[in-house]
């Protein structure tokens, strides 16, 4: 019987890819599975499209395991052996925004950033908190909310240990009760076409952002709406191909998917090692 051997990722190229929201110090952060992404999928660009680090969270005690940690370094790295990283700032990393432009170590940090495409369209690559009036304009309704949300987080854990010993697969208590609730739904909405807003302002094509933790690829207002989602609920990205398309990549749907594939392969090697071999004269 042979053994195959097979990443859970095909090392694919792509021109970009776009990540927000990793929130790494927070105890929602999914560090495991960015880490798992990161090592498996190669890129020209690089987007950490903000909320990457959670200063939020690191004001009080330190949260920072060795999960974090590598995946810091990873970051490192990836950026030192060639491909260009672009950390956009985000409202829970808005320390960095006190620094205007600047360049740390490999990596470039911008509060916004304007991609053109292949066929000549350009689209904002920001974070979005600029564009929430609840962040903007109301900050303790969402220091408010931060706290729930987290608090929804370590549920998150708790339930989720219970499943994986009973024999399920990850489910989000906190998306579910976004999803759920209809001033979410509604305070989505409302996002997204503020965005869409912005883009027609600004003469865009399109936005690719992050911030509501809710991944998109649709056409909102007239203009291509992406957002990256997020790895602290659906562990989500944008990938950007050679030839200018976008697509929404789960991180959880592609790993079963590639572990079919695995199965599958193992059972048609098995297949085949099973089948009578002709001598060779």
């Amino acid at each position: 019987m042979n053994t195959l051997a097979r990443p859970p990722f095909s090392p694919n190229q792509y021109r970009s890819i776009f990540i927000s929201d990793v929130h790494l110090g927070s105890y929602g952060c999914q560090a495991e599975k960015l880490l798992n992404f990161l090592q498996n999928t190669t890129c020209d660009q690089l987007f950490l499209v903000g909320d990457i680090i959670d200063g939020w969270q690191m004001r009080g005690r330190v949260y920072w395991p060795e999960s974090h940690e590598r995946v810091m370094k990873q970051l490192l790295e990836i950026a030192k052996t060639g491909t260009k990283v672009r950390y956009i700032t985000g409202n829970h990393d808005e320390f960095l925004r006190n620094y205007g432009a600047l360049q740390f170590d490999t990596i470039e940090i911008v509060d916004e950033y304007r991609l053109r495409n292949k066929d000549g369209r350009e689209f904002l690559v920001i974070h979005g908190d600029q564009y929430d009036v609840i962040t903007k304009y109301a900050r303790w309704i969402s220091t408010l909310g931060d706290v729930g949300y987290n608090l929804l987080l370590r549920i998150n854990v708790v339930v989720n240990k219970v499943r994986s010993l009973l024999g399920y697969d990850y489910w989000s208590f906190s998306k579910w009760v976004k999803d759920s609730v209809k001033q979410a739904v509604s305070y989505v909405g409302d996002f997204e076409a503020t965005v869409a807003s912005v883009c027609n302002q600004r003469g865009y094509a399109g936005i690719i952002c992050g911030h509501i933790h809710k991944a998109a690829n649709r056409e909102v207002g007239g203009v291509r709406y992406l957002n990256c989602g997020d790895w602290v609920e659906s562990c989500t990205a944008i990938l950007h191909t050679h030839d200018g398309q976008f697509q929404v990549i789960e991180h959880d749907a592609r790993e079963k998917a590639n572990a079919a594939d695995f199965q599958a392969d193992a059972m048609a090697d098995n297949a085949t090692s099973d089948l009578p071999q002709k001598e060779i004269a």
